[in-house]
């Protein structure tokens, strides 16, 4: 099997094939006050705590606030918050919401607003089920004042606030954040920086965020995602377009002024043009890895999870999905986090062991059951690994099948817990920033709680058990024995299967800058234009 993008581009013709490709925004220059990005992936999903998306992550962070966020060293600051105390014995936080915080509706944002939202964040993100696991009581004592009263102390707690992993604690109205975290919140109406501008959706085309001239920023020069949110720009419009030729043309006629996911293959050619640049916005990379449904046939049985975790080839899976831009990575917590580690790591070898993978799957008494992976067609170097996968899976015996979508099919599909033959799945990939591996309170997919575990729902009780003792440990030597011990029982049943780690550049216009680079989320205040 060919192992390249469908209809791949090649680089030496890239530039005379894409000049020639179709605009889809008829040949017209972005408008210096208008900023069109052209992201990863189609917003299908506008609710940030249903999904950990990294695109409706980045619509929550658009017209949605936090109570607090992350400086560029990655320490909590204060944002929707003006104030706040804790007691003396640690137990009970009160906060005080700072002036000027208003709704796109015009209403004020009150502290039963925060309440509300906290409640339902804390039903889906694992650091909020540890706060919701802590807490007394979460109430409001005043329209600007809340409070958070503990049975025991959390010295974590305003950290655990301030994450800006996926699903971020994002506030609300009440009416709306009075919704289950399981169904989704059907408005846009925030109290952040940008306002949604229903009028103008086109779904699977383009959507569109305008500057909201109500929102009073905190008076502190931006730092990270802390500070002062300063939008330089009037409109921003997300235009989808799938298509690389398409996408890449449109870059180098300034019809678009940023390329989230610019093809790999296109580098050499970016990297050439003097109107365009390459920029790493996140230095520690992400991660790429392979979910397994552990409630299904085959992968319900730990020896064919361990069979992929042998199968897997990564510096193969790094060639396709970030040729220069990738490396190996072997422990749970990523490759640069202070608690990374190599306990329990013998099993990784260069160019993989597919003879092993084979044995173990025998071992599983796998008998040619159906092995779906869903494969994301809009996410081309997902999509280049997915066909690579199916393909190694086939090399070994295993009956694998794509499962073809856009990534908003992928993101639906990939919570459902029925077999193959009921809709549900086997595997999939997806991507998480290395930063936020960490720390295993708050990354979803460091999770093995069973049902409520992230999607593949891997479960083991004497993992969880030193998982929960993170929060309590006080010293880094502490934190990094703890690591060990975890990492150690996590590749023995194999809650995931790590494909890499890799930094992906951004494509943008030059004429764009003041693009703040952190881990995540991409933010959109800041960015200014400059005429071409």
């Amino acid at each position: 099997m060919a192992i390249s993008r469908r209809n791949l581009i090649k680089v030496g013709l890239a530039a005379g094939a894409a000049m020639s490709a179709p605009s889809v925004l008829r040949a017209q220059a972005a408008a210096p006050r208008t900023l069109r990005m052209v992201k990863g992936i189609d917003l299908r999903v506008f609710d940030p705590i249903w999904t950990t998306t990294n695109i409706t992550a980045d619509h929550g962070l658009a017209i949605y606030d936090t109570l607090f966020s992350v400086d560029s060293k990655f320490m909590p600051q204060p944002q929707m918050v003006g104030r706040w105390g804790v007691s003396d014995d640690k137990k009970t936080y009160t906060f005080e919401l700072r002036d000027g915080l208003g709704w796109h509706d015009g209403t004020p944002v009150t502290a039963a607003d925060c309440v509300a939202s906290m409640r339902r964040w804390g039903q889906v993100a694992p650091g909020g089920q540890l706060i919701m696991g802590r807490a007394s009581d979460i109430s409001k004592k005043d329209d600007k004042t809340f409070t958070i009263t503990l049975k025991e102390p959390l010295g974590l707690l305003i950290d655990i606030l301030a994450d800006v992993t996926p699903p971020c604690l994002f506030i609300m109205r009440e009416k709306d954040a009075s919704r289950p975290a399981t169904d989704q919140v059907t408005t846009n109406v925030g109290s952040g920086p940008f306002r949604f501008n229903e009028a103008l959706v086109r779904p699977g085309s383009s959507y569109t965020y305008d500057r909201n001239e109500q929102y009073v920023p905190r008076s502190e020069p931006f730092d990270g995602l802390a500070g002062g949110k300063i939008v330089k720009v009037d409109r921003v419009i997300w235009d989808n377009i799938a298509d690389v030729q398409t996408a890449f043309a449109a870059l180098q006629a300034a019809e678009i002024d940023y390329w989230e996911v610019p093809a790999a293959d296109l580098y050499p050619v970016i990297e050439g043009d003097p109107n365009l640049a390459l920029q790493v916005l996140s230095k520690s990379g992400s991660d790429a890895y392979v979910r397994l449904n552990c409630l299904q046939p085959p992968f319900n049985n730990v020896k064919a999870r361990q069979a992929i975790l042998h199968l897997i080839d990564q510096e193969a899976f790094m060639r396709i999905m970030a040729p220069n831009y990738g490396r190996p990575v072997i422990s749970i917590f990523s490759n640069d986090n202070l608690v990374s580690n190599n306990e329990n790591t013998g099993w990784y070898k260069k160019g993989g062991d597919p003879e092993k993978a084979r044995q173990l799957f025998k071992e599983a008494g796998y008998a040619g059951e159906k092995v779906v992976i869903l494969d994301p067609t809009d996410w081309h170097e997902a999509d280049n690994a997915s066909q690579f996968l199916a393909a190694e899976l086939r090399k070994i015996g295993i009956n694998a099948e794509l499962a073809p979508s856009d990534w908003g099919g992928v993101s639906t599909r990939r919570a459902k817990k029925d077999s193959v033959e009921n809709g549900g799945w086997s595997m999939f990939i997806s991507t998480q920033v290395a930063y936020s591996f960490g720390n295993p309170l708050i990354s979803p997919g460091m999770l093995a709680s069973g049902d409520k575990a992230w999607y593949g729902w891997p479960k083991n009780d004497e993992y969880e058990g030193l998982r929960a003792k993170w929060a309590d440990v006080e010293t880094l030597e502490e934190r990094k024995a703890l690591a060990r011990k975890m990492q150690a029982i996590w590749w023995d049943f194999v809650g995931d299967v790590k494909l890499g780690n890799y930094v992906g550049p951004i494509a943008r216009r030059k004429t764009l800058t003041g693009i703040i680079g952190m881990p995540q989320l991409i933010p959109m205040w800041n960015v200014q234009k400059a005429s071409a």
